[in-house]
Formats: C-alpha cells, sequence, structure tokens
C-alpha cells in the first residue's frame, strides 16, 4: 500500500530534521571523501537563500531536499536524501518537482546541482526529472569525486 507522504516547506533547525541531515552526511561520507563533500549545515540549510523541503510520514521525517539560490536566476539543488526505510516510493523525484516548481514561481532560470560520483539513483531521479549532465556549475572544482547535472528553466 502506498505511503501518504506529505511535503512541505519546514525550518531545518528542528532536531528530527537535524537527524535526518546528519544520517545523510554520514551516507554520503561513506561514499566520498571528507574533502570532496559539499555539505550545507543545517544553520546554512536556514538561511534565507534557502528553502529546505521535508518529506514526512505520519509525522516521522523521512526524507529531504532544499533550493538555494543564486546570483543569475539560477537554483541550486542541494541536501537531497530519503531514509532507506522510503526509498524507491518516488519521494526523491516527488521533492525535486516541489524545488523545481518553487524555482519556476520565483522566475529562476536554471537549476544545477552537484552530486557524487558513486549515486546512480541520484543521477536516475535527476535525469527522469529532465536534468542532463554538464560539466562543473557554480564554484564547485571539477573532480572525478562529482558528477553535475542542468535544466534549462526558461
Amino acid at each position: 500500500m502506498p505511503v501518504a507522504v506529505e511535503i512541505a516547506i519546514e525550518t531545518p533547525l528542528q532536531d528530527d530534521v537535524r537527524g535526518l541531515v546528519e544520517e545523510l552526511n554520514a551516507t554520503l561520507l561513506e561514499l566520498t571523501p571528507p574533502e570532496h563533500c559539499y555539505h550545507l549545515t543545517v544553520e546554512q540549510m536556514a538561511g534565507e537563500d534557502t528553502s529546505v523541503f521535508i518529506a514526512r510520514d505520519n509525522g516521522l521525517a523521512i526524507g529531504c531536499g532544499a533550493l538555494k539560490r543564486h546570483d543569475g536566476s539560477v537554483g541550486e539543488v542541494k541536501r537531497m536524501y530519503t531514509r532507506p526505510s522510503h526509498r524507491r516510493q518516488k519521494i526523491g523525484a516527488k521533492i525535486v518537482e516541489r524545488v523545481e516548481a518553487l524555482a519556476r514561481s520565483e522566475g529562476l532560470k536554471r537549476l544545477v546541482l552537484e552530486t557524487g560520483d558513486r549515486h546512480p539513483a541520484a543521477w536516475a531521479v535527476y535525469e527522469r526529472a529532465g536534468f542532463s549532465r554538464c560539466g562543473p556549475v557554480l564554484d564547485y572544482p571539477d573532480s572525478e569525486w562529482s558528477v553535475f547535472y542542468e535544466k534549462s528553466l526558461a
């Protein structure tokens, strides 16, 4: 039976969201050296330039993703994560849809993101959402550990 997951913009400065972000960070550090992980802290996620989407299943925080705004009408998809217990239910895809809808509603012209070279499940989510691989975006270094995506919203 499908789960009735609710997704809403929330502050990341909640204990359960902090726990979710700690899980995300630990997962990324299992796959990527720390010097090639570009994590936003929950405090940075709480900045005015970032909107954080939290997916909840009966009140339990089970997924997240964020839109970080940059100069030049560019939005960045950040902090995408779904707990293992809730994977394969299209929660990541739904969060990406919400991030894109918000970006479009604000007049952003392009979405970009950096993800790891060992995250094929993430690549599938982005590619199904219409993102294309590209060269380095924003101020990220070109690295064998990074894969970059972009999507025009124009």
